[in-house]
């Protein structure tokens, strides 16, 4: 498949700036792979398609408030820093990005406020930077948390509110890591959890940190070119063992966004199960492709030419996914992360 392919219409009017409330109360359309109907229900409906021993897979990383703003020492440019991902603990050494770039150049020293700042060891990409913060800061996760803002998508035009930091993290949040939400799970509530807990249906989790590389434009015609930035993510022994479990009673296996997906279809077995596993993967799923753990897909509606797209039309199927999306346009369901969802059975 091309590139071209993947491309549609997205009018800016589509998108939605802000989450519904509750958001369990989001529109949700069912798409049914084997009769190629659609149904439009609300997410909480999603129990409605759920059964007794059936799994829900959700990823459980934090999104760091990951965009800071400092003043450049002696001349006090301001300078934003966007944190990327720790390369060094002991040496609270950081991949981040700068801007403007020009301004930043090796040995400068930004600073955020009297306790944490940082200073320029190495260039990456044109606007990439390694640095080095300061060794009194403390825990520089914590530290982020506190001075940072919400790193709301490019698509989203305006400025983070305080309501942000909660709206753009799901329920599931535990882990520290990530730069973008995985909005599919932005959808549950805990009082829906609780409900289909209580049908006997269990939830677990991995852990994929999303890097910035889910907004990077896919620049090549020919998809077997492009390359996926290396995302980190875990699949601890106790989930994959109930994954195995509920795969060979022949129970549904209900995957909870694209990042899920990756990780899960990032360490199969032989015999097509899931294998505990830590490390980094890289992998793009676009048609076709043969889903080996991930039975039944929740997403929300993605971007043109977005590698997230791909992968939804690699499971849905190409013509099924854009006829989905055409449907969607047309009764106004809200796209992108802060948008309404879909369920692929």
């Amino acid at each position: 498949m091309k590139l071209s392919d993947f491309k549609y219409n997205l009018p800016k009017t589509a998108i939605a700036k802000f989450p519904v409330t509750p958001r369990d109360a989001a529109k949700l359309m069912v798409l049914n792979r084997a009769t190629e109907e659609i149904e439009h229900k609300v997410f909480s409906d999603i129990i409605d398609y759920m059964d007794k021993g059936d799994v829900v897979v959700i990823n459980k990383t934090k999104v760091m408030q990951a965009r800071l703003i400092g003043k450049k020492e002696r001349t006090n440019a301001k300078i934003e820093v966007f944190v990327l991902r720790e390369l060094n603990k002991e040496e609270n050494i950081w991949d981040v990005i700068v801007d403007p770039a020009r301004k930043v150049r090796i040995g400068n020293r930004i600073y955020f406020n009297d306790n944490l700042w940082c200073e320029v060891i190495d260039n990456t990409t044109s606007r990439g930077r390694t640095v080095r913060f300061n060794e009194d800061a403390g825990d520089i996760f914590k530290a982020i948390e506190e001075i940072g803002n919400t790193p709301l998508p490019p698509y989203i035009k305006r400025e983070p509110v305080p309501e942000d930091r909660e709206n753009y993290q799901t329920i599931f949040a535990e882990i520290d890591g990530s730069v973008a939400a995985p909005t599919a799970g932005l959808h549950f509530t805990p009082q829906l959890v609780k409900k289909i807990e209580k049908k006997g249906i269990k939830f677990v989790p991995v852990i994929l940190h999303i890097g910035l590389g889910t907004f990077r434009p896919v620049e090549v015609e020919d998809l077997t070119k492009h390359r996926m930035d290396s995302e980190y993510y875990e699949i601890p022994e106790e989930t994959a063992e109930t994954i195995n479990k509920a795969l060979k009673s022949k129970k549904n296996v209900f995957v909870v966004g694209t990042s899920t997906c990756r990780a899960l279809e990032s360490s199969v077995t032989a015999e097509g199960f899931s294998k505990p596993n830590r490390g980094w993967t890289d992998k793009f799923i676009f048609p076709p492709y043969d889903f080996k753990i991930t039975k039944k897909l929740i997403t929300n509606f993605h971007a043109p030419e977005s590698t997230l797209l791909m992968l939804t039309a690699a499971f849905a199927g190409y013509d099924f996914t854009m006829k989905a999306y055409k449907k969607a346009l047309k009764e106004g369901y809200r796209f992108l992360s802060y948008g309404d969802a879909m369920l692929i059975l």
